[in-house]
């Protein structure tokens, strides 16, 4: 990665695991903005960003669906994220994301009492973060949601709909109603978005065939089209790292 970005990520407690993926800061600290190509990765994200040129801003990013060309990580700019699992939304947002998918929303400023300040120091925001987060989530959770997300998150999305019925005991069509009404998207589309981010990571190593459950080689290469605008061969070259997850930078 170029070196003027700084980026870090940490792993939640485990108490955490069922919500949250991770929390991360990127930094460019460069005098110039950073152009890249926006990747969907299947995460609801969280920003606190800063930035020389504007005034401290929380954004709540949905669900990314496709690849966007104009991406920019503002020079002098640094953003501190948690990255959400599904789980998230209605156990700890307690609201549906179905009117963002594609987009952001800007919430209040003083959203979860976090400030700028809070921003100095990543390791005291993972923690002030999993403070806030424990405390919003219930302690009773719908056994049956938890086993479906553990199904989909665990198989990286190589699961059939079908499957999910069989082994959650949930109809196909409840399933849908669900991830349409709360996340905005069918539960079969989310499944490749996960299929689709876990392909990234054997694109780099230069693994250019389906290592996942696609049907064969052309459904490989015409999904990582769909959801990058670019065969896996154009990925794997990633020339001056192009090619970003979608919540690293796009929060407009």
């Amino acid at each position: 990665m170029d070196s003027s970005i700084y980026y870090k990520q940490v792993k939640p407690d485990e108490s955490l695991s069922d919500f949250v993926e991770s929390f991360w800061v990127l930094r460019n600290e460069s005098e110039q903005d950073k152009k890249t190509v926006g990747l969907p990765d299947g995460r609801i994200d969280l920003f606190f960003i800063q930035s020389d040129n504007q005034p401290f801003r929380i954004v709540l990013l949905g669900l990314g669906t496709q690849y966007h060309d104009e991406g920019i990580i503002p020079a002098k700019s640094s953003r501190f994220a948690v990255s959400f699992k599904l789980l998230a939304v209605e156990y700890v947002f307690h609201e549906s994301i179905s009117d963002i998918v594609d987009k952001g929303k800007t919430l209040s400023h003083d959203f979860w009492e976090i400030n700028l300040q809070d921003l100095n120091d990543f390791e005291s925001f993972c923690e002030r973060l999993s403070q806030i987060i424990s405390s919003r989530i219930p302690k009773e959770i719908d056994l049956r949601k938890k086993k479906l997300f553990d199904l989909i998150y665990h198989t990286h999305g190589s699961v059939t709909v079908k499957e999910l019925s069989e082994k959650v005991g949930w109809s196909s069509r409840q399933m849908n109603r669900y991830f349409n009404q709360r996340f905005g998207i069918s539960l079969k589309l989310f499944c490749n978005l996960l299929r689709f981010r876990a392909s990234l990571e054997h694109i780099a190593q230069g693994k250019l065939f389906p290592e996942l459950n696609f049907t064969d080689q052309n459904h490989f290469i015409k999904e990582i089209k769909k959801f990058s605008g670019v065969v896996p061969k154009e990925l794997f070259k990633n020339k001056n790292d192009r090619f970003i997850l979608l919540s690293s930078f796009r929060t407009a």
